[in-house]
Protein backbone atom coordinates (compact mmCIF):
# COMPACT_ATOMS: atom_id res chain seq x y z
CA UNK A 1 0.00 0.00 0.00
CA UNK A 2 1.14 3.54 -0.70
CA UNK A 3 0.96 4.63 2.93
CA UNK A 4 3.28 7.17 4.55
CA UNK A 5 5.87 4.48 5.32
CA UNK A 6 6.13 3.19 1.76
CA UNK A 7 6.15 6.73 0.40
CA UNK A 8 9.07 7.51 2.70
CA UNK A 9 10.78 4.34 1.53
CA UNK A 10 10.33 5.26 -2.13
CA UNK A 11 11.60 8.79 -1.50
CA UNK A 12 14.82 7.20 -0.26
CA UNK A 13 15.40 4.21 -2.52
CA UNK A 14 13.68 5.23 -5.78
CA UNK A 15 12.83 8.94 -5.54
CA UNK A 16 10.25 10.29 -7.94
CA UNK A 17 11.66 12.92 -10.27
CA UNK A 18 15.27 11.99 -9.53
CA UNK A 19 17.62 13.85 -11.86
CA UNK A 20 20.71 11.99 -12.93
CA UNK A 21 23.98 13.92 -12.79
CA UNK A 22 25.60 14.87 -16.08
CA UNK A 23 28.43 12.52 -16.93
CA UNK A 24 31.55 14.44 -17.93
CA UNK A 25 34.89 12.80 -17.20
CA UNK A 26 35.81 9.13 -17.05
CA UNK A 27 34.90 7.41 -13.77
CA UNK A 28 37.40 5.54 -11.67
CA UNK A 29 34.63 3.05 -10.93
CA UNK A 30 31.13 2.43 -12.26
CA UNK A 31 28.94 0.16 -10.13
CA UNK A 32 25.87 -1.49 -11.65
CA UNK A 33 23.44 -2.54 -8.92
CA UNK A 34 22.47 -0.78 -5.70
CA UNK A 35 21.98 -3.73 -3.36
CA UNK A 36 24.33 -4.56 -0.46
CA UNK A 37 27.30 -5.43 -2.71
CA UNK A 38 26.89 -2.38 -4.93
CA UNK A 39 26.31 0.07 -2.07
CA UNK A 40 29.34 -1.13 -0.12
CA UNK A 41 31.48 -1.02 -3.25
CA UNK A 42 30.37 2.51 -4.14
CA UNK A 43 30.69 3.87 -0.59
CA UNK A 44 34.07 2.23 -0.04
CA UNK A 45 35.56 3.45 -3.30
CA UNK A 46 34.23 6.99 -2.89
CA UNK A 47 35.52 7.02 0.68
CA UNK A 48 39.10 6.61 -0.53
CA UNK A 49 38.81 9.34 -3.14
CA UNK A 50 37.60 7.53 -6.27
CA UNK A 51 35.13 9.12 -8.66
CA UNK A 52 32.22 6.69 -8.54
CA UNK A 53 28.97 6.27 -10.44
CA UNK A 54 26.25 4.00 -9.04
CA UNK A 55 23.47 2.72 -11.33
CA UNK A 56 20.26 1.18 -9.98
CA UNK A 57 17.19 0.27 -12.04
CA UNK A 58 14.81 -0.56 -9.21
CA UNK A 59 15.27 0.02 -5.47
CA UNK A 60 18.46 1.03 -3.69
CA UNK A 61 19.09 -1.32 -0.80
CA UNK A 62 18.27 -4.36 -2.91
CA UNK A 63 16.55 -7.44 -1.54
CA UNK A 64 17.94 -7.11 1.98
CA UNK A 65 16.30 -3.82 2.83
CA UNK A 66 13.18 -3.99 0.70
CA UNK A 67 12.05 -7.61 0.61
CA UNK A 68 14.52 -9.76 2.51
CA UNK A 69 16.47 -9.47 5.75
CA UNK A 70 14.82 -6.39 7.23
CA UNK A 71 11.13 -7.18 6.69
CA UNK A 72 11.54 -10.91 7.38
CA UNK A 73 13.29 -10.41 10.71
CA UNK A 74 10.64 -7.87 11.70
CA UNK A 75 7.96 -10.47 10.99
CA UNK A 76 9.91 -13.10 12.95
CA UNK A 77 10.06 -10.71 15.92
CA UNK A 78 6.27 -10.34 15.95
CA UNK A 79 5.82 -14.10 15.63
CA UNK A 80 8.13 -14.76 18.59
CA UNK A 81 6.16 -12.35 20.75
CA UNK A 82 2.91 -14.01 19.69
CA UNK A 83 4.31 -17.45 20.50
CA UNK A 84 5.49 -16.29 23.93
CA UNK A 85 2.04 -15.15 25.03
CA UNK A 86 -0.22 -17.29 22.87
CA UNK A 87 1.54 -20.47 21.79
CA UNK A 88 3.72 -21.20 24.80
CA UNK A 89 1.21 -21.22 27.65
CA UNK A 90 2.91 -24.17 29.37
CA UNK A 91 6.19 -22.25 29.69
CA UNK A 92 4.36 -19.21 31.06
CA UNK A 93 2.53 -21.36 33.60
CA UNK A 94 5.80 -23.03 34.64
CA UNK A 95 7.22 -19.54 35.29
CA UNK A 96 4.18 -18.63 37.38
CA UNK A 97 2.57 -16.37 34.76
CA UNK A 98 -1.07 -16.72 33.78
CA UNK A 99 -2.92 -14.84 31.06
CA UNK A 100 -6.55 -14.38 32.07
CA UNK A 101 -8.65 -16.13 29.48
CA UNK A 102 -5.67 -18.11 28.17
CA UNK A 103 -4.40 -18.11 24.62
CA UNK A 104 -7.83 -17.27 23.20
CA UNK A 105 -7.73 -13.87 24.90
CA UNK A 106 -4.62 -12.87 22.90
CA UNK A 107 -5.48 -11.24 19.58
CA UNK A 108 -3.27 -10.83 16.51
CA UNK A 109 -3.59 -7.63 14.48
CA UNK A 110 -1.95 -8.75 11.25
CA UNK A 111 -2.46 -5.42 9.50
CA UNK A 112 -0.61 -3.65 12.31
CA UNK A 113 2.21 -6.21 12.21
CA UNK A 114 2.70 -5.52 8.51
CA UNK A 115 2.42 -1.76 9.11
CA UNK A 116 5.25 -2.02 11.66
CA UNK A 117 7.36 -3.85 9.09
CA UNK A 118 6.84 -1.02 6.62
CA UNK A 119 7.66 1.56 9.29
CA UNK A 120 10.90 -0.16 10.29
CA UNK A 121 11.94 -0.61 6.67
CA UNK A 122 11.28 3.04 5.89
CA UNK A 123 13.17 4.16 8.99
CA UNK A 124 16.26 2.18 8.03
CA UNK A 125 16.11 3.14 4.35
CA UNK A 126 17.84 6.54 4.66
CA UNK A 127 21.13 4.68 5.13
CA UNK A 128 20.77 3.30 1.58
CA UNK A 129 19.16 6.38 0.07
CA UNK A 130 20.10 8.19 -3.12
CA UNK A 131 20.28 11.42 -1.13
CA UNK A 132 22.78 10.06 1.39
CA UNK A 133 24.99 8.49 -1.24
CA UNK A 134 24.99 11.68 -3.28
CA UNK A 135 25.28 14.38 -0.61
CA UNK A 136 27.14 12.60 2.18
CA UNK A 137 29.28 10.06 0.35
CA UNK A 138 29.97 11.85 -2.93
CA UNK A 139 28.69 9.09 -5.21
CA UNK A 140 26.99 10.05 -8.50
CA UNK A 141 23.71 8.10 -8.50
CA UNK A 142 21.89 7.20 -11.72
CA UNK A 143 18.38 5.71 -11.46
CA UNK A 144 17.95 3.57 -14.54
CA UNK A 145 19.04 0.41 -16.32
CA UNK A 146 22.70 0.19 -17.21
CA UNK A 147 23.83 -1.58 -20.39
CA UNK A 148 27.36 -2.01 -21.65
CA UNK A 149 28.29 -0.20 -24.83
CA UNK A 150 31.74 -1.74 -25.08
CA UNK A 151 34.45 -3.03 -22.73
CA UNK A 152 34.95 0.33 -21.03
CA UNK A 153 31.63 2.18 -21.07
CA UNK A 154 28.05 1.84 -19.89
CA UNK A 155 24.90 3.59 -21.08
CA UNK A 156 22.14 4.65 -18.67
CA UNK A 157 19.15 6.86 -19.54
CA UNK A 158 20.83 7.98 -22.77
CA UNK A 159 24.13 8.95 -21.14
CA UNK A 160 27.37 7.11 -21.77
CA UNK A 161 29.57 6.60 -18.71
CA UNK A 162 33.19 5.75 -19.41
CA UNK A 163 35.14 3.90 -16.73
CA UNK A 164 38.55 2.64 -15.78
CA UNK A 165 37.02 -0.15 -13.71
CA UNK A 166 33.48 -1.42 -13.24
CA UNK A 167 31.65 -3.71 -10.84
CA UNK A 168 28.57 -5.77 -11.63
CA UNK A 169 26.50 -6.21 -8.47
CA UNK A 170 23.02 -6.83 -9.82
CA UNK A 171 21.95 -9.47 -7.28
CA UNK A 172 19.40 -12.18 -8.00
CA UNK A 173 15.69 -12.86 -8.27
CA UNK A 174 13.39 -15.65 -7.07
CA UNK A 175 12.60 -18.38 -9.54
CA UNK A 176 9.09 -19.80 -10.00
CA UNK A 177 8.17 -23.46 -10.18
CA UNK A 178 7.23 -24.77 -13.64
CA UNK A 179 3.69 -25.43 -12.39
CA UNK A 180 0.64 -24.91 -14.62
CA UNK A 181 -1.20 -21.77 -13.59
CA UNK A 182 1.45 -20.52 -11.17
CA UNK A 183 3.11 -17.93 -13.42
CA UNK A 184 -0.22 -16.48 -14.52
CA UNK A 185 -1.52 -16.12 -10.94
CA UNK A 186 1.79 -14.62 -9.84
CA UNK A 187 1.48 -12.02 -12.58
CA UNK A 188 -2.08 -11.28 -11.43
CA UNK A 189 -0.74 -10.80 -7.89
CA UNK A 190 1.62 -8.06 -9.04
CA UNK A 191 -0.87 -6.52 -11.48
CA UNK A 192 -4.45 -7.59 -10.66
CA UNK A 193 -6.22 -4.83 -12.55
CA UNK A 194 -9.85 -4.68 -11.39
CA UNK A 195 -9.91 -8.35 -10.29
CA UNK A 196 -9.30 -9.71 -6.74
CA UNK A 197 -5.59 -10.15 -6.15
CA UNK A 198 -4.55 -13.84 -5.91
CA UNK A 199 -1.82 -14.12 -3.30
CA UNK A 200 0.76 -16.13 -5.26
CA UNK A 201 3.99 -14.63 -3.99
CA UNK A 202 7.75 -14.77 -3.79
CA UNK A 203 9.78 -12.91 -1.20
CA UNK A 204 9.53 -9.88 -3.49
CA UNK A 205 5.78 -9.53 -2.86
CA UNK A 206 5.23 -11.43 0.39
CA UNK A 207 5.61 -8.36 2.60
CA UNK A 208 3.01 -6.41 0.64
CA UNK A 209 0.21 -8.34 2.36
CA UNK A 210 -2.19 -6.42 4.58
CA UNK A 211 -4.78 -9.11 5.31
CA UNK A 212 -3.81 -12.36 7.01
CA UNK A 213 -4.14 -15.53 4.91
CA UNK A 214 -6.18 -18.41 6.28
CA UNK A 215 -4.11 -21.17 4.65
CA UNK A 216 -0.63 -20.53 3.26
CA UNK A 217 1.23 -23.14 1.23
CA UNK A 218 5.02 -22.71 1.13
CA UNK A 219 6.84 -24.29 -1.80
CA UNK A 220 10.39 -25.03 -0.71
CA UNK A 221 11.67 -26.19 2.70
CA UNK A 222 14.84 -24.10 2.62
CA UNK A 223 15.81 -21.16 4.81
CA UNK A 224 13.25 -18.62 3.54
CA UNK A 225 10.51 -21.23 3.45
CA UNK A 226 10.90 -22.51 7.01
CA UNK A 227 11.46 -19.05 8.53
CA UNK A 228 8.27 -17.67 7.00
CA UNK A 229 6.31 -20.87 7.60
CA UNK A 230 7.00 -20.84 11.34
CA UNK A 231 6.30 -17.12 11.65
CA UNK A 232 2.98 -17.23 9.81
CA UNK A 233 1.84 -20.33 11.72
CA UNK A 234 2.63 -18.66 15.04
CA UNK A 235 0.63 -15.64 13.94
CA UNK A 236 -2.42 -17.81 13.32
CA UNK A 237 -2.28 -18.83 9.65
CA UNK A 238 -2.52 -22.53 8.80
CA UNK A 239 0.72 -23.36 6.95
CA UNK A 240 1.64 -26.33 4.75
CA UNK A 241 5.25 -26.71 3.58
CA UNK A 242 5.95 -28.65 0.38
CA UNK A 243 9.19 -30.22 -0.75
CA UNK A 244 10.62 -33.05 -2.84
CA UNK A 245 13.62 -34.35 -0.87
CA UNK A 246 11.92 -35.81 2.21
CA UNK A 247 13.58 -33.31 4.57
CA UNK A 248 14.02 -29.61 5.29
CA UNK A 249 17.16 -27.42 5.33
CA UNK A 250 19.23 -29.70 3.08
CA UNK A 251 22.59 -28.16 4.02
CA UNK A 252 22.23 -28.87 7.73
CA UNK A 253 23.06 -32.08 9.60
CA UNK A 254 20.15 -34.52 9.61
CA UNK A 255 19.55 -34.39 13.37
CA UNK A 256 19.60 -30.59 13.42
CA UNK A 257 17.16 -30.36 10.50
CA UNK A 258 14.88 -32.78 12.34
CA UNK A 259 15.02 -30.63 15.48
CA UNK A 260 13.81 -27.63 13.49
CA UNK A 261 11.11 -29.66 11.75
CA UNK A 262 9.91 -31.11 15.05
CA UNK A 263 9.54 -27.60 16.48
CA UNK A 264 7.61 -26.35 13.45
CA UNK A 265 5.32 -29.36 13.63
CA UNK A 266 4.78 -28.63 17.32
CA UNK A 267 3.82 -25.10 16.28
CA UNK A 268 1.25 -26.61 13.92
CA UNK A 269 3.02 -26.51 10.54
CA UNK A 270 2.16 -29.40 8.22
CA UNK A 271 4.91 -30.89 6.04
CA UNK A 272 4.47 -32.71 2.75
CA UNK A 273 8.02 -33.45 1.67
CA UNK A 274 7.57 -36.23 -0.88
CA UNK A 275 6.07 -34.18 -3.71
CA UNK A 276 6.79 -35.73 -7.10
CA UNK A 277 4.86 -33.24 -9.21
CA UNK A 278 3.33 -29.79 -8.82
CA UNK A 279 0.22 -30.53 -10.87
CA UNK A 280 -1.44 -27.13 -11.10
CA UNK A 281 -3.05 -24.19 -9.33
CA UNK A 282 -6.30 -22.46 -10.30
CA UNK A 283 -8.78 -20.04 -8.76
CA UNK A 284 -11.90 -21.72 -7.39
CA UNK A 285 -14.04 -18.61 -7.79
CA UNK A 286 -14.63 -18.27 -4.04
CA UNK A 287 -13.66 -15.11 -2.18
CA UNK A 288 -12.88 -15.69 1.49
CA UNK A 289 -13.80 -13.45 4.42
CA UNK A 290 -10.33 -11.84 4.33
CA UNK A 291 -10.87 -10.77 0.71
CA UNK A 292 -8.40 -13.32 -0.67
CA UNK A 293 -9.45 -15.43 -3.66
CA UNK A 294 -9.41 -19.14 -2.85
CA UNK A 295 -7.15 -21.39 -4.93
CA UNK A 296 -7.05 -25.10 -5.64
CA UNK A 297 -3.40 -26.20 -5.34
CA UNK A 298 -2.87 -29.76 -6.63
CA UNK A 299 0.22 -31.89 -6.07
CA UNK A 300 1.28 -35.49 -6.62
CA UNK A 301 3.00 -37.22 -3.71
CA UNK A 302 4.84 -40.48 -3.17
CA UNK A 303 3.11 -42.26 -0.27
CA UNK A 304 3.95 -45.85 0.73
CA UNK A 305 5.38 -46.48 -2.71
CA UNK A 306 2.29 -45.16 -4.44
CA UNK A 307 1.65 -41.89 -6.27
CA UNK A 308 -1.24 -40.00 -4.70
CA UNK A 309 -2.91 -36.79 -5.90
CA UNK A 310 -3.71 -34.21 -3.22
CA UNK A 311 -5.73 -31.00 -3.48
CA UNK A 312 -5.06 -28.17 -1.04
CA UNK A 313 -7.54 -25.30 -0.80
CA UNK A 314 -5.45 -22.24 0.02
CA UNK A 315 -5.61 -18.48 -0.18
CA UNK A 316 -1.86 -17.76 -0.28
CA UNK A 317 1.18 -19.34 -1.92
CA UNK A 318 4.80 -18.49 -1.16
CA UNK A 319 7.29 -19.83 -3.70
CA UNK A 320 10.71 -20.20 -2.06
CA UNK A 321 12.40 -22.74 -4.30
CA UNK A 322 15.60 -20.93 -5.17
CA UNK A 323 17.06 -17.87 -6.81
CA UNK A 324 18.73 -17.01 -10.09
CA UNK A 325 21.31 -14.33 -10.86
CA UNK A 326 20.33 -11.06 -12.53
CA UNK A 327 22.56 -11.27 -15.60
CA UNK A 328 20.25 -10.59 -18.54
CA UNK A 329 19.65 -7.32 -20.35
CA UNK A 330 23.04 -5.70 -19.64
CA UNK A 331 24.68 -6.47 -23.01
CA UNK A 332 27.48 -8.29 -21.18
CA UNK A 333 28.71 -9.73 -24.46
CA UNK A 334 29.72 -6.24 -25.64
CA UNK A 335 31.94 -5.91 -22.55
CA UNK A 336 33.53 -9.32 -22.97
CA UNK A 337 31.99 -10.60 -19.74
CA UNK A 338 31.10 -14.29 -19.70
CA UNK A 339 28.09 -15.45 -17.69
CA UNK A 340 25.75 -18.37 -17.13
CA UNK A 341 22.00 -18.06 -16.67
CA UNK A 342 22.08 -20.26 -13.55
CA UNK A 343 25.54 -19.77 -12.04
CA UNK A 344 25.81 -16.07 -12.86
CA UNK A 345 28.78 -13.91 -13.79
CA UNK A 346 31.95 -15.94 -14.32
CA UNK A 347 34.65 -14.67 -11.94
CA UNK A 348 38.07 -15.82 -10.77
CA UNK A 349 39.15 -16.06 -7.15
CA UNK A 350 39.82 -12.31 -7.08
CA UNK A 351 36.23 -11.66 -8.25
CA UNK A 352 37.50 -10.50 -11.63
CA UNK A 353 35.37 -11.28 -14.69
CA UNK A 354 36.65 -12.32 -18.11
CA UNK A 355 37.16 -8.58 -18.74
CA UNK A 356 40.14 -7.76 -16.51
CA UNK A 357 38.76 -4.28 -15.77
CA UNK A 358 35.34 -5.48 -14.67
CA UNK A 359 34.66 -7.21 -11.35
CA UNK A 360 31.55 -8.69 -9.78
CA UNK A 361 30.24 -9.16 -6.25
CA UNK A 362 27.15 -10.51 -4.50
CA UNK A 363 24.38 -12.87 -5.53
CA UNK A 364 24.94 -12.39 -9.26
CA UNK A 365 28.28 -14.23 -9.14
CA UNK A 366 28.45 -16.23 -5.91
CA UNK A 367 26.91 -19.32 -4.33
CA UNK A 368 26.97 -17.50 -0.97
CA UNK A 369 23.75 -15.54 -1.22
CA UNK A 370 23.98 -13.64 2.05
CA UNK A 371 24.10 -9.91 2.72
CA UNK A 372 27.22 -10.24 4.86
CA UNK A 373 28.93 -12.25 2.10
CA UNK A 374 28.07 -9.55 -0.44
CA UNK A 375 29.44 -6.92 1.96
CA UNK A 376 32.84 -8.55 2.26
CA UNK A 377 33.04 -9.46 -1.41
CA UNK A 378 32.50 -5.76 -2.13
CA UNK A 379 35.32 -4.79 0.22
CA UNK A 380 37.61 -7.24 -1.58
CA UNK A 381 36.59 -5.84 -4.96
CA UNK A 382 37.47 -2.27 -3.93
CA UNK A 383 40.96 -3.37 -2.88
CA UNK A 384 41.51 -5.55 -5.94
CA UNK A 385 40.09 -3.15 -8.54
CA UNK A 386 41.60 0.10 -7.28
CA UNK A 387 44.69 -0.83 -5.26
CA UNK A 388 46.20 -3.92 -6.93
CA UNK A 389 44.88 -5.99 -4.03
CA UNK A 390 45.24 -9.72 -3.65
CA UNK A 391 42.00 -10.46 -1.78
CA UNK A 392 40.62 -13.87 -2.66
CA UNK A 393 37.13 -15.29 -2.37
CA UNK A 394 38.52 -18.65 -1.31
CA UNK A 395 40.05 -17.04 1.77
CA UNK A 396 36.72 -15.76 3.08
CA UNK A 397 35.22 -17.58 6.03
CA UNK A 398 31.47 -17.01 5.77
CA UNK A 399 29.11 -17.96 8.61
CA UNK A 400 25.37 -18.06 8.12
CA UNK A 401 22.23 -18.53 10.18
CA UNK A 402 18.63 -19.62 9.84
CA UNK A 403 16.42 -17.54 12.12
CA UNK A 404 13.86 -20.12 13.07
CA UNK A 405 13.13 -20.89 16.70
CA UNK A 406 15.46 -22.47 17.67
CA UNK A 407 18.01 -20.76 15.45
CA UNK A 408 20.69 -22.70 13.63
CA UNK A 409 24.04 -21.20 12.62
CA UNK A 410 27.07 -22.71 10.94
CA UNK A 411 30.58 -21.84 9.82
CA UNK A 412 33.23 -23.82 8.01
CA UNK A 413 32.77 -27.39 6.87
CA UNK A 414 30.09 -29.89 7.84
CA UNK A 415 30.90 -33.49 8.65
CA UNK A 416 29.60 -34.63 5.25
CA UNK A 417 31.91 -32.09 3.57
CA UNK A 418 34.92 -33.41 5.47
CA UNK A 419 33.96 -36.99 4.65
CA UNK A 420 33.71 -36.08 0.95
CA UNK A 421 37.20 -34.54 1.12
CA UNK A 422 38.48 -37.59 3.09
CA UNK A 423 39.63 -35.32 5.93
CA UNK A 424 39.84 -37.13 9.29
CA UNK A 425 38.16 -35.16 12.07
CA UNK A 426 36.75 -35.38 15.56
CA UNK A 427 33.50 -33.87 16.82
CA UNK A 428 32.91 -32.29 20.23
CA UNK A 429 29.42 -31.45 21.42
CA UNK A 430 28.00 -29.59 24.38
CA UNK A 431 24.23 -29.74 24.80
CA UNK A 432 22.22 -26.85 26.17
CA UNK A 433 20.30 -29.24 28.42
CA UNK A 434 23.50 -29.26 30.48
CA UNK A 435 23.97 -25.48 30.36
CA UNK A 436 22.84 -23.58 33.47
CA UNK A 437 21.64 -20.46 31.62
CA UNK A 438 19.64 -22.49 29.12
CA UNK A 439 18.05 -24.37 32.00
CA UNK A 440 17.14 -21.09 33.74
CA UNK A 441 15.64 -19.72 30.51
CA UNK A 442 13.74 -22.92 29.75
CA UNK A 443 15.53 -23.04 26.37
CA UNK A 444 17.36 -26.37 26.61
CA UNK A 445 16.84 -27.54 23.02
CA UNK A 446 20.03 -27.65 20.96
CA UNK A 447 23.78 -27.85 21.24
CA UNK A 448 27.19 -26.60 20.17
CA UNK A 449 28.86 -28.98 17.70
CA UNK A 450 32.49 -28.30 16.78
CA UNK A 451 34.55 -30.31 14.30
CA UNK A 452 38.35 -30.30 14.64
CA UNK A 453 41.27 -31.87 12.82
CA UNK A 454 41.84 -35.47 13.92
CA UNK A 455 45.39 -34.74 15.11
CA UNK A 456 45.11 -31.19 16.50
CA UNK A 457 42.66 -28.67 17.93
CA UNK A 458 42.32 -26.79 14.61
CA UNK A 459 38.63 -25.99 14.13
CA UNK A 460 37.35 -27.09 10.71
CA UNK A 461 33.68 -26.25 11.15
CA UNK A 462 30.93 -25.75 13.69
CA UNK A 463 27.16 -25.65 14.04
CA UNK A 464 25.14 -24.17 16.88
CA UNK A 465 21.44 -24.90 17.21
CA UNK A 466 19.53 -23.10 19.93
CA UNK A 467 18.46 -19.70 21.16
CA UNK A 468 20.63 -16.87 19.74
CA UNK A 469 22.77 -19.27 17.72
CA UNK A 470 23.23 -16.58 15.07
CA UNK A 471 24.98 -14.35 17.60
CA UNK A 472 26.98 -17.15 19.21
CA UNK A 473 28.56 -18.44 15.98
CA UNK A 474 30.75 -15.32 15.70
CA UNK A 475 33.03 -16.46 18.53
CA UNK A 476 33.86 -19.63 16.65
CA UNK A 477 34.20 -17.73 13.38
CA UNK A 478 36.74 -15.43 15.03
CA UNK A 479 38.63 -18.44 16.38
CA UNK A 480 38.81 -20.02 12.94
CA UNK A 481 39.77 -16.72 11.27
CA UNK A 482 42.61 -16.15 13.74
CA UNK A 483 43.79 -19.74 13.89
CA UNK A 484 42.75 -20.16 17.52
CA UNK A 485 42.24 -23.81 18.36
CA UNK A 486 39.43 -25.41 20.32
CA UNK A 487 41.79 -26.19 23.20
CA UNK A 488 42.61 -22.50 23.53
CA UNK A 489 38.92 -21.56 23.60
CA UNK A 490 38.70 -23.55 26.82
CA UNK A 491 40.82 -20.87 28.52
CA UNK A 492 38.54 -17.98 27.45
CA UNK A 493 36.64 -16.79 30.53
CA UNK A 494 32.92 -16.31 29.83
CA UNK A 495 30.44 -14.57 32.13
CA UNK A 496 28.33 -16.97 34.15
CA UNK A 497 25.65 -17.94 33.42
CA UNK A 498 25.59 -17.65 29.62
CA UNK A 499 24.79 -20.06 26.83
CA UNK A 500 28.11 -19.07 25.20
CA UNK A 501 29.82 -21.03 27.98
CA UNK A 502 28.91 -24.12 25.97
CA UNK A 503 31.62 -23.13 23.49
CA UNK A 504 34.24 -23.00 26.24
CA UNK A 505 32.94 -26.27 27.66
CA UNK A 506 33.38 -27.92 24.25
CA UNK A 507 36.99 -26.80 24.53
CA UNK A 508 37.18 -28.51 27.93
CA UNK A 509 35.97 -31.72 26.30
CA UNK A 510 38.79 -31.49 23.78
CA UNK A 511 41.42 -30.86 26.44
CA UNK A 512 40.31 -33.91 28.38
CA UNK A 513 41.29 -36.05 25.40
CA UNK A 514 44.91 -35.03 26.05
CA UNK A 515 44.79 -36.71 29.46
CA UNK A 516 46.21 -40.02 28.28
CA UNK A 517 46.93 -42.80 30.82
CA UNK A 518 50.59 -41.82 30.75
CA UNK A 519 49.76 -38.16 31.42
CA UNK A 520 47.43 -39.08 34.24
CA UNK A 521 50.14 -41.23 35.79
CA UNK A 522 52.65 -38.37 35.70
CA UNK A 523 50.13 -35.96 37.25
CA UNK A 524 49.28 -38.43 40.02
CA UNK A 525 53.00 -38.79 40.69
CA UNK A 526 53.46 -35.05 41.04
CA UNK A 527 50.58 -34.86 43.52
CA UNK A 528 51.97 -37.83 45.47
CA UNK A 529 55.41 -36.19 45.78
CA UNK A 530 53.82 -33.15 47.45
CA UNK A 531 52.04 -35.12 50.17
Amino acid sequence: PLDDHNLQLLDHVHPTGWKDPTSQNKYDLVVIGGGPAGLVTAAGAAGVGARVALIEANFLGGDCLNMGCVPSKSLIHAAKLAHTVKGNQAALADAGITIQGGADSVSIDFAKIMERIRRIRAGISHHDSAERFTKELGVEVFMGRGTFVDNSSVMVNGQTLKFNKAVIATGGYPSLLPMPGLKELHQMNTNPGNKPRPYVMTNETFFNMTEQPQHLVVCGPGVIGVEMAQSMQRLGTKVTVLGRSGRILPKEDDDHAKTIQDQLEQDGVEFRLSVTEYVGVVLTGNILDNGHPEMSFKIQEQTDGKKVYTELLVDAVLVATGRRPNVNGMELEKAGVEYDGRAGIVVNDKLQTTNQNIYSAGDCCSQYKFTHAADFMARAVVRNALFFGKERMSQMLIPYATFTDPEIASVGLYGKDLDAKVVPFRTFEKHFKDNDRAICDGETEGMVRIRVDAKSDKILGATIIGKNAGNMISEITLAMQSGTGLGTLASVIHPYPTTAEAIRQAGDLFNRTKLTPATKSILRGLIKVQR
